[in-house]
């Protein structure tokens, strides 16, 4: 789907919601729910805590909902505006590194020992190449790659110009590389910066 029918789907459906609409609701909850789960996982690193987060997020959405109006920020923005605000007030009280293993391995997996063993350790590696990320760097790499979000949308939430975020994400991509590189690991899921600046432009 073309972005902005997208939004525009988006949008209709927050009317609907807004208007009383439990099915419309429910819609929202199914397009966002998995996106703001993962994206709270990768920043806070506990399953139990990022479903938390989650809930928190979408009470905050239908309490403020009837006061919601686009005045051009799209609605995906303002949800996620909601769940950085939650997981800011997490981090300020229980701060800890994000182990990704719990991000990219799925419930049902159930890789074998030595499987396990070679991915703790690319894992491990990862996360150190992440702590030496700036955090708005970090907080970029997470909308885009859990959430999903657009360079435009990050902006939104983040206070950037869309230019400044796709420049942040491609020095990210790039300091990450050189970091796992010189740990002899490789990126998974992440695309070479050298040769794709921003995904968002293949889409």
């Amino acid at each position: 789907m073309d972005p902005d029918e997208h939004e525009q789907d988006v949008e209709a459906l927050v009317r609907r919601a807004q208007a009383g609409d439990q099915a419309a609701v429910g819609a929202i909850y199914d397009r966002l729910a998995g996106r703001v789960y993962r994206f709270a996982l990768f920043r806070v690193g506990s399953r139990a805590d990022a479903e938390d987060l989650m809930q928190r997020t979408f009470v905050k959405m239908i309490e403020s909902l009837p006061r919601y109006q686009a005045r051009g920020i799209p609605f995906e923005a303002w949800f996620f505006r909601l769940a950085r605000n939650n997981v800011i007030d997490h981090l300020r009280t229980r701060r800890q590194l994000q182990p990704l293993q719990t991000v990219a391995t799925g419930e049902g997996a159930t890789p074998g020992p030595e499987e396990t063993a070679e991915l703790a350790m690319e894992f491990e590696r990862l996360e150190e190449a992440l702590e030496n990320l700036t955090p708005v760097q970090q907080e970029v790499i997470g909308y885009r790659f859990m959430a999903g979000l657009s360079a435009r949308d990050i902006g939104l939430i983040i206070g950037r110009r869309e230019g400044s975020v796709r420049a942040l994400q491609f020095r990210a991509l790039q300091a990450l590389r050189r970091s796992l590189i010189s740990r002899d690991a490789v990126v998974p899921d992440m695309p070479d910066p050298r040769i794709v600046p921003d995904p968002e432009l293949e889409a």
